[in-house]
């Protein structure tokens, strides 16, 4: 019997040097079951997103870390105890117990009334932040709610782009917590200094400092939940950015049949959905809590006579610091990928009519592509790389294969489903931002002028 070796295909190359030829034999290293790994065919396929299941692994590990891991029966009791606990417990605790006695006044201690104002929006946007997170594992999972298993179909351009943006999502992220830890850190030990707990828990040695630990844990852990969905809603819109500038240059070639472009815009739109399903109710609620709570403390510390220092509204500068750039993170991230979505319809519109006009007259599209190429060389020439794509004229040949009828139907078809990522049928686009920037500043309006009439 012969063996299982004997009957492997055999592979044969030819050399020739200096006029002598000879002919080499072996057998392909990649079908032998001892054959090294970088020579086995499935892994060049899975080495193509292995800086993405990196950074997944690196993800995992950070949830695990922060209390949020819901893979497993006792990751997920575990999870809820720390919401439970460092959510509810502790800033009730804090407002309750602990107190302040000012050096400059006598008198006894007195609760510090900015400060307060800070914990139901923190608490609040931590427990929609956290419910967000335990719906997404239950019914996603971390794979799917990154649409990480549709990363086969994209090229690897946008694979390795996808890859940097889970790396700077973590950047993101400490860079809005550290800088705020560092001055909630200050702001805590200057105020512990001069505070005083109140029996029975300030009678036990060491009450202060519990406290004090107690309370920072309490800070990261509600700002953290709270921003990790913000990260996580950028960078899902980032994915579907490099998604669209793929589906643009669908659009710059040639060779592009209308039916690849309907399917991968198809593809693209439905993510979109998706991600404006998933994270409607977050955007909406957050809203909600953060322009009550922030217009709400405006009104009572501007009407308040008392003194305005950094230990009785330290923690309410913070506090508005954190909300706002995590709500910024998203706002921005849905403008951005709801503004491409609508580019694309312009560029689709473009590409319909050089193409037209190159059936047409050849010579008479040759003459605009190079015209547009000249203006895009003293674009770069002058350092205006900022410069709309749509404005770019794409190279097409008079041999298109798609007709007018179908590029017709295409462009029409765009035109229609031209939205981003959308709240309840409301676009979240420039438009939205403009509308929700003068509701806000009307109401700042409104609480200057009842401050005026109170003082």
């Amino acid at each position: 019997m012969n063996s299982a070796a004997d009957t492997l295909p055999e592979s044969h190359i030819d050399l020739e040097f200096a006029g002598n030829h000879r002919r080499t034999s072996f057998s392909d290293p990649s079908t032998r079951p001892e054959a090294p790994l970088l020579l086995q065919p499935g892994y060049a396929r899975s080495s193509k997103s292995t800086n993405i299941l990196d950074e997944l692994r690196h993800f995992r590990v950070c949830l695990k870390w922060c209390a949020l891991d819901h893979s497993t029966f006792a990751g997920k009791a575990i999870s809820y105890f720390f919401f439970v606990f460092l959510t509810f417990i502790i800033p009730v605790f804090t407002a309750v117990s602990v107190r302040y006695r000012n050096p400059s006044a006598a008198g006894d201690a007195m609760v510090v009334p900015f400060n307060a104002l800070v914990q139901v929006p923190e608490s609040g946007l931590a427990a929609v932040g956290f419910l967000t997170l335990s719906r997404f594992f239950r019914r996603y999972g971390l794979r799917q709610l990154l649409f990480l298993d549709g990363l086969d179909d994209d090229s690897v351009e946008v694979r390795r782009r996808y890859a940097g943006a889970l790396d700077r999502a973590f950047r993101c992220l400490a860079g809005i917590l550290l800088p705020s830890f560092l001055v909630e850190l200050a702001h805590k030990v200057v105020f512990f200094s001069s505070a005083e707990i109140s029996p029975p828990l300030g009678a036990i040695p060491g009450a202060k400092s519990v406290a004090l630990v107690a309370v920072l844990a309490s800070w990261v852990y509600r700002s953290g939940v709270f921003l990790l969905v913000c990260v996580l809603f950028r960078l899902t819109c980032e994915l579907q950015i490099l998604r669209f500038e793929g589906f643009q240059k669908l659009l710059e070639g040639c060779e592009s049949s209308c039916g690849v472009i309907f399917q991968e815009h198809v593809r693209v739109r439905k993510q979109l959905w998706l991600t404006s399903h998933r994270y409607r109710f977050f955007i909406v609620v957050c809203l909600v809590i953060i322009t009550v709570s922030q217009f709400g403390a405006l009104l009572l510390v501007l009407a308040s006579k008392a003194e305005k220092t950094f230990l009785n509204s330290g923690d309410l500068v913070v506090c508005s610091a954190v909300e706002i750039s995590g709500f910024f993170l998203c706002l921005v991230g849905a403008a951005r990928i709801t503004h491409r979505a609508q580019r694309i319809v312009s560029i689709a519109t473009r590409w319909h009519v050089l193409v037209t006009c190159a059936s047409a007259g050849p010579d008479q599209s040759k003459a605009h592509i190079i015209h547009n190429t000249n203006y895009n060389d003293d674009d770069q020439r002058y350092g205006e790389s900022d410069s709309d794509s749509s404005d770019k004229f794409v190279s097409v040949s008079p041999q298109d294969s798609s007709s007018f009828q179908t590029r017709q139907a295409l462009v029409a078809y765009l035109e229609h489903n031209n939205g981003g990522i959308t709240l309840f049928g409301f676009a979240l686009d420039r438009g939205l931002l403009h509308t929700l920037f003068a509701f806000e500043f009307s109401l700042v309006l409104w609480i200057l002028s009842k401050v005026v009439v109170l003082s």
